[in-house]
């Protein structure tokens, strides 16, 4: 369990969330799981699109409840001219602003970073989007899987000589997400030095390209077009899933160490000895032999004893596991991953924990995504009382 001696760490900073279905949202529940308190800005006719996302529980979206969890919700229509200055109340008390809005729609709204920088020179203003803020695919819609089509992606995921594949969670949005903010939380950082805040531009496209490293390296070693290879790592071997009596399990022999005890555990030495395997270099260069004379003592053993055995030898392994396993995985229990967060109509929602963990400023765990426009009445409130502290 966490120590709950401290606020979580962006206690006291305040954001606004213009967004919809995941790069805002997602970067903002990082920034509210560490402290912030984080208010939703939706429209009136039916928020945040992902509030119509199923499945759904009596009425509420499953994916919602868990993807805004911590954040306040309030309705306003930016397009509306009483309630765009309302927003603009909002910013000039607020710290950070995060929106994934087409680049130039906060433009038209009155809404950009050069605008309201007018107003609160202290804004950190966050905009996620598809191709950047500027460039020649700037006023094109980018998705997801656009960005994983771009980003070179789609072409080193699945199998060789099998259609493009995409990685199966939305990467491009969830690395965007968190590039957002880890760049916001260096912001807030470098503000109190400076006292002024900035414009943080972080697109899908670039978020996906920067995962490519090993890709690179071999690219800009010797040109060398990185291609797909299922399960298995770009430049090691064995690393990667291989068939058993009953599935499948991952191995990582990749170091002189692992390797040897992974042919000693599982009975392999004619490997061990073998000078066509006599280091990684040239293991990787005979992949696919090496792997099907694994394979061949591999599939007439379960997967769960295989991976006891090598697990006990010192060598990396692991089930794969879906996600019913997964969600009721007895490691994430006793780590305390999983939490069930009140909501007014459900009574609770299970959420999956953060994984950062912090020794003494814990993350917050408050409440699931809430009812639209929940908030709206108690923020207007609060902007009522800052503006007549002003005219004191």
């Amino acid at each position: 369990m966490l120590t709950t001696a401290s606020n979580p760490p962006l206690t006291g900073v305040t954001v606004l969330e213009v967004g919809a279905f995941m790069a805002a949202p997602y970067a903002t529940m990082q920034l509210a799981d560490l402290g912030a308190r984080v208010i939703k800005v939706e429209n009136p006719d039916g928020g945040d699109p992902v509030r119509a996302t199923g499945p759904f529980i009596r009425g509420e979206s499953s994916p919602f409840v868990r993807l805004n969890r911590n954040k306040e919700s309030v309705t306003l229509d930016l397009k509306a001219e009483r309630d765009n200055a309302a927003f603009r109340e909002l910013v000039r008390e607020a710290d950070v602003l995060v929106e994934n809005l087409r680049p130039g729609a906060m433009s038209r709204l009155g809404l950009d970073y050069p605008t309201l920088r007018e107003e609160n020179p202290r804004l950190i203003y966050a905009s996620a989007s598809g191709w950047g803020q500027d460039g020649p695919l700037a006023h094109l819609p980018g998705l997801d899987i656009m960005a994983q089509a771009r980003s070179g992606l789609m072409s080193i995921t699945g199998f060789p000589g099998h259609d493009p594949a995409k990685v199966g969670v939305p990467i491009c949005d969830l690395a965007c997400a968190l590039y957002i903010a880890l760049a916001v939380t260096a912001a807030l950082r470098e503000r109190d030095r400076s006292g002024e805040g900035q414009h943080i531009d972080v697109s899908l496209l670039e978020s996906g390209v920067s995962l490519a490293i090993w890709e690179a390296g071999m690219y800009f070693a010797d040109g060398t077009v990185p291609r797909p290879h299922g399960s298995a790592h770009q430049n090691n071997a064995p690393y990667q899933a291989v068939r058993t009596a009953d599935g499948h399990v991952t191995i990582g022999a990749t170091t002189p160490k692992t390797w040897s005890a992974f042919c000693h555990t599982l009975g392999l030495d004619d490997l061990l000895s073998d000078p066509r395997y006599g280091d990684a270099y040239a293991r990787r260069q005979r992949r696919e032999e090496l792997i099907e004379a694994i394979e061949r003592i591999t599939t007439t053993r379960t997967s769960r004893s295989i991976v006891d055995d090598l697990e006990l030898a010192g060598v990396p392994c692991a089930p794969i596991l879906d996600y019913a396993q997964v969600f009721t995985d007895e490691t994430l229990r006793q780590r305390d991953f999983f939490w069930d967060a009140p909501h007014p109509t459900l009574g609770s929602a299970e959420q999956l924990g953060s994984p950062m963990r912090f020794s003494r400023t814990p993350v917050r765990r408050a409440h699931a995504g809430p009812p639209l426009g929940d908030s709206t009445a108690t923020v207007r409130a609060e902007m009522s009382h800052v503006d007549r502290e002003g005219d004191e």
